[in-house]
Parts: structure tokens; sequence; C-alpha cells
């Protein structure tokens, strides 16, 4: 019969919390992607790529290297509060591991709420029959993060739709321009293609997407 508790550091621990503490560990990246401005910040990136019609340049290794250190740079704030108010206390044994995971979570829950819209807030809550809170910050978490998700997905999109038009514009003036002239047969993208560079190092494209990208999280 397989035992069911492993021996750490002289004391027994059940194997379904070791299973547990495995499962968590592994879902770990993927609910932090999804908690922080990484997945606006990737599909707005992406978005711009397509636009300029440039293919794989920058290469997508570039893109999320670029987007992992936007996020860091505009979760700067909530990993601070978190290391203050949970990591440190649970690093000098002032509070236990179930405290300082519930202290990790209210930055984050706040972060989330803020950049939440109230539409996707009201759904997932009517979705879950949840109990009706004075807060929203007394709303758990199952609610608040894919509340969080939809919003981001629907301003990542929307921001897409922004950087679309103008790119588009000079793919229709091209294209006119091309068959007025009876140049039917010369590809419009491959003439397009310096002029939305031009357009793109003209603006400072990279300082303005950046910078709009991180004033657009509260």
């Amino acid at each position: 019969m397989y035992d069911s508790l492993i021996n750490v550091n002289g004391s027994q621990v059940p194997t379904l919390d070791i299973l547990l503490l495995l499962t968590i560990v592994a879902l770990l990246p993927s609910l932090l992607i999804m908690m922080t401005s990484f997945t606006r910040t990737m599909i707005t990136l992406s978005f711009l790529r397509t636009a300029m019609g440039v293919q794989q340049t920058p290469p997508n290794m570039v893109l999320v290297g670029i987007s992992i250190f936007l996020t860091l740079f505009i979760m700067d704030p909530v990993i601070k509060e978190i290391n203050t108010e949970a990591y440190t206390p649970y690093k000098n044994s002032e509070i236990t591991q179930e405290e300082a995971l519930d202290r990790a979570q209210i930055p984050l829950k706040r972060f989330m709420l803020r950049n939440t819209e109230k539409s996707a807030l009201n759904m997932f809550v009517e979705i879950s029959n949840a109990e009706a809170v004075e807060q929203e910050e007394d709303l758990p978490m199952t609610v608040v993060i894919p509340s969080f998700m939809t919003s981001e997905l629907k301003k990542a999109f929307s921001a897409g739709f922004l950087l679309y038009l103008p790119f588009l514009l000079i793919d229709v003036v091209v294209s006119s321009t091309l068959m007025s002239m009876g140049m039917m047969m010369l590809p419009p993208a491959m003439i397009s293609m310096p002029f939305k560079l031009l357009l793109f190092i003209t603006v400072d494209g990279w300082e303005l997407l950046f910078s709009s990208i991180a004033n657009s999280f509260h």
C-alpha cells in the first residue's frame, strides 16, 4: 500500500498537500502573467508588429523580453508593497504562511480592480452568484481575476485597432496611387513598408508606445 505521508524535516506531510503545492507552483507563472500588465503589453506589441507588416521583426523573444521588463516597471509599486507587507514579515517569522498569502493578495487585487471595467466585474459577479459585498476588495480572487483578464483583452484589442489605423491609411494611399499609375502588378506592401517605418521612426514610435502602455495602467 502506498504511504500517504512524506517525511519532511522530521514531520509528516500528507502526499495530497505535496501534490497541491506542486500544482500551485506549476500554475504560478500563468497566474502571475494573467494578474499583471503582461497580457495587455504583449498583445499590443504583437498588434503593432502585424499592423506594420514586418512579420517576425522584432522576433517573439524580443517582444516577450520587452513585455516582461515593462511589466516589472509597471508592477514595481505592487511588488514593493507585497515585499513590505507580506514577504518580509514572513521571512522574519512574524506571520504564518497563510497570513503572508492573504496579505500578498491585497496589493494584486487592488491593482486588478483599478484596471477592471465595471461591466466585466458585474458580469462575473452575476455569473458566480457571489454574495453581495460592501467593497469590491472583498470579492474573491476567482471573480476578480477573470474580470481583470476580460478587461485586459478588451483594452489590448482596442489599442490594436488604434495602432492599425495610421498604417492602414498608408496602405490605402499606396494602393490607390499604384492603381492610378497602372502599376497593379507591383505589391503595395513592398512600397508601403518604407513609409510605415518612416512614420513610426518620425513620431518616436517606441517611446510613444511604451509611455502609452505604462500610463494606461492605474
